[in-house]
């Protein structure tokens, strides 16, 4: 079942006064925009203009595939609690729209979340440039947009994303009555011969074993994680460098290993082995081209971000459902880590180059059965020597 995210948004100037709205339709994954939508809706409420965006994501996203599921995020907390059934609808000109948009694709495949409104800067900017074109006495049209490039240049979205950990959203503090999470403690290996030097080092290169350090390391976790005995299952990345970590904390703990292919690391390419000056020398039109987009491979045939995103998503998902409401130790690598950070922040693809991940650093992701996932922990080494 594919996945969309749906982020909508209305506003009036004057409230009532001159209204628009405007909604995206994400990929969940790579954060590409699918499709976007925005009117200028005449004399109406900020309300009445929101649950209009709303409508309009919903059918553009049941356009793309009616039996997808959709999470909706708004900064509307009126619309996503009436939406989610927590509030009453009691305005006669809500509760139409709300029937509306129930009607669009079936409850159980769609969810509601609040964001903050500096999060929803792409479909504001949509709302906003219907505005603009009403009052010029237009309708907005797809080739005006310039909102997917402001919401991605915008300072406000970039801080979204580094804090988006502490932001309140429905589901976020993991009520008692969704039950215990999926846990997952994230760990990245011990050090190999390459990581001092920092060289690309992904699933194409030579698979080096752990050095003395790295051993080193993975027994410093192993103790750790043996003290918190929270530990209930070892979960590992194919390559060598994952599963010697994986092994030593997993006969402390008394625990199998499981080997998981999604979480091996990213395929670099011809980049295997150099540093990202040597890249920057040799290949620099393809090194701009890979931090300018997701979908851009390094040479020779790697994986760009985006395919990385679409593995590592499948095997969130399936580890999910192995591991529902335990406690899982998933030892795997850079890639595969900011990306399950990345998408449980719901931040752009771009962020993956903003977060730091020490060798065996710990972090950890909780995921709750509405759909939200908790980001607890990121780059922790305390438990190093």
């Amino acid at each position: 079942m594919r996945e969309f995210v749906v982020e909508a948004d209305g506003g009036s100037r004057g409230n009532p006064g001159p209204a628009g709205y405007g909604a995206v339709v994400l990929d969940p994954v790579s954060g590409e925009t699918l499709a976007e939508a925005a009117e200028y809706l005449g004399i109406a409420t900020n309300n009445v203009a929101e649950y209009r965006g709303l409508i309009a994501g919903l059918r553009a996203a049941a356009a793309l595939d009616p039996s997808a599921r959709v999470r909706v995020r708004m900064d509307s907390k009126l619309v996503v609690e009436q939406m989610s059934g927590r509030w009453q609808i009691k305005h006669p000109d809500m509760k139409p729209l709300a029937a509306e948009a129930a009607a669009v694709l079936p409850r159980p495949q769609v969810t509601y979340e609040w964001i903050p409104r500096a999060q929803n800067k792409h479909a504001d900017r949509l709302a906003n440039e219907a505005m603009d074109a009403g009052r010029d006495g237009k309708q907005w049209e797809p080739s005006d947009s310039t909102a997917e490039l402001t919401a991605r240049g915008a300072t406000a979205r970039d801080e979204a994303a580094r804090g988006a950990a502490a932001a309140p959203s429905v589901g976020w503090a993991g009520p008692a009555d969704l039950g215990a999470p999926a846990t997952f403690v994230l760990l990245r290996h011990g050090e190999t011969a390459l990581t001092p030097e920092k060289r690309f080092s992904g699933s194409g290169g030579t698979d080096p074993e752990l050095s003395a350090i790295g051993r080193g390391q993975a027994a410093d976790a192993a103790t750790a994680f043996a003290a918190r005995g929270t530990i209930q299952a070892v979960v590992s990345s194919p390559l060598r460098r994952c599963r010697e970590t994986a092994r030593v904390v997993a006969d402390r703990l008394g625990l199998e290993v499981r080997i998981e292919e999604g979480l091996r690391e990213a395929d670099f390419g011809a980049w295997e082995g150099l540093t990202f000056g040597e890249v920057r020398e040799r290949h620099p039109a393809d090194l701009d081209a890979w931090l300018a987009s997701p979908k851009a491979a390094p040479t020779g045939g790697g994986e760009s971000f985006a395919t990385v995103a679409r593995r590592v998503a499948a095997a969130r998902d399936r580890l999910i459902e192995h591991h529902r409401g335990t406690t899982a130790l998933l030892v795997t690598h850079v890639a595969p880590i900011k990306t399950l950070v990345r998408l449980a922040l719901g931040a752009p693809p771009e962020s993956v180059f903003r977060m730091e991940l020490s060798a065996a650093s710990v972090s950890t992701v909780a995921y709750y059965a509405d759909g939200n996932a908790s980001v607890r922990l990121l780059n922790d080494t305390s438990h190093l020597r």
